[in-house]
C-alpha cells in the first residue's frame, strides 16, 4: 500500500484529497498544526492518521516524514488568502516559503525518494496583458501581493531541489477552485455563506462584497484534487503545470447564479475594506500541458460547484 503524506489535511483542498486517496487505497497521513481545527476531517478521522507539526518548523517536519517515509508527498499547507498577505506579509512569506523549504530539506536530509507535488498558484501571474490569455506556464510572472511573491519563490525552490539534489518534484499552478468546505474569507464561500444566512432570517437581506469587476478562471476542488493525484502519477519532475477549466466568469457573475438559487430578496453593497491594494484583473488559463501528460478535464459544471457550496453553508449557518 502507497504511502502518502498530506501538508494541511485538515483544510479545504487537503480534506478533499484524503477522501480521494482512501478511495484510491492509499494509506493517508496528515500535518495538522497543534490545537487546529480539523472539522473538514471528522468524517475520516478514524481512516486517516494525523501527525502534529509545524512546517515552520524543520525539526517536527525531519521527524514527521522520517516517521512515514511517504511515497508521495502533496505540500498543501500555507497561508493561502491573498487579502491577509498585504496584511500579514511577513506571516504569508515564512510560511509558504521557509514551510516548502522545510519539506524539501527534509527529504533531502533523510535521503528518502518521494514524488513531491507542490501547490502553486494562478495569483503568481498576476498583471496579465490582455494579448497573454489564456495563460501558458511560459508567461511572465509580475506578482501582485505578497502571498504570490511566496508562491513564486516555492516553486522556484522546488524546481531548483530537482536539479540540484534530484528531489522529485511537481509544480501545480491552480487557478481559482471552491466547493463545499470553501473557507468563509473567499469570494465565492463568503457570498453564500452571508446568503444562507439571510434565509434563515440570521442577517439583514444586504450582501457585502468587494470588487466584482475581476474575472476568475474557477474549478470544481473535487476535479482539482483528481488532478492533484494524476500529478504524482503521471507528470514530469522539475515541471510546473497549469490546472484549469479554461474559462473565466466575472465575480459578478458568479454572484448573480448564487442569487438565482434563492428565493431571498438580497440587496448588494460594495464596501471600501473589501478592496485590495492591488488586484489581478483576469485569470484565464490554458491547460494544455497538464491535460496532453495526464488525459485530465474538469467534469463538475460550476453552477453544481456553487449549489453545492451553497447547500454547505444552509446546513451549517
Amino acid at each position: 500500500m502507497k504511502r502518502a503524506l498530506i501538508t494541511g489535511i485538515t483544510g479545504f483542498v487537503g480534506s478533499h484529497l484524503a477522501e480521494l486517496l482512501l478511495e484510491k487505497g492509499l494509506e493517508v497521513h496528515g500535518i495538522e498544526r497543534p490545537r487546529s481545527r480539523n472539522e473538514n476531517i471528522v468524517h475520516i478521522k478514524d481512516k486517516v492518521k494525523v501527525h502534529e507539526a509545524d512546517i515552520r518548523d524543520s525539526n517536527s517536519i525531519r521527524k514527521t516524514i522520517k516517521a512515514i517515509e511517504p511515497d508521495y508527498i502533496f505540500h498543501l499547507a500555507s497561508q493561502s488568502f491573498v487579502q491577509h498577505s498585504f496584511t500579514a506579509p511577513e506571516e504569508t512569506l515564512t510560511t509558504n516559503i521557509v514551510g516548502n523549504l522545510n519539506i524539501l530539506e527534509a527529504v533531502r536530509q533523510l535521503n528518502l525518494n518521494p514524488i513531491i507535488q507542490v501547490a502553486g498558484s494562478s495569483e503568481e501571474y498576476g498583471l496579465v496583458k490582455e494579448d497573454e490569455v489564456p495563460i501558458k506556464e511560459t508567461n511572465p510572472l509580475r506578482p501582485l501581493s505578497p502571498y504570490a511573491v511566496s508562491k513564486i519563490a516555492q516553486d522556484n525552490l522546488s524546481r531548483q531541489y530537482h536539479h540540484s539534489y534530484g528531489l522529485k518534484t511537481v509544480v501545480t499552478r491552480a487557478f481559482n477552485h471552491t466547493g463545499p468546505r470553501r473557507g468563509e474569507v473567499f469570494a465565492t464561500s463568503n457570498f453564500a455563506k452571508q446568503i444562507a444566512e439571510i434565509e434563515k432570517g440570521k442577517k439583514e437581506p444586504v450582501i457585502h462584497v468587494g470588487s466584482l469587476e475581476a474575472k476568475r478562471d474557477w474549478t470544481d476542488v473535487r476535479d482539482i484534487v483528481r488532478a492533484y493525484l494524476l500529478s504524482v502519477e503521471k507528470c514530469d519532475y522539475g515541471e510546473i503545470y497549469n490546472i484549469c477549466a479554461g474559462k473565466a466568469w466575472r465575480i459578478d457573475e458568479m454572484l448573480n447564479m448564487l442569487l438565482q438559487m434563492s428565493n431571498a430578496n438580497i440587496e448588494v453593497k460594495q464596501e471600501e475594506n473589501r478592496l485590495r491594494p492591488s488586484d489581478v484583473p483576469l485569470l484565464l488559463g490554458d491547460c494544455t500541458k497538464f491535460r496532453e501528460k495526464t488525459g485530465w478535464k474538469p467534469e463538475i459544471p460550476f453552477d453544481v460547484t456553487l449549489r453545492d457550496l451553497l447547500n454547505y453553508w444552509r446546513e451549517r449557518v
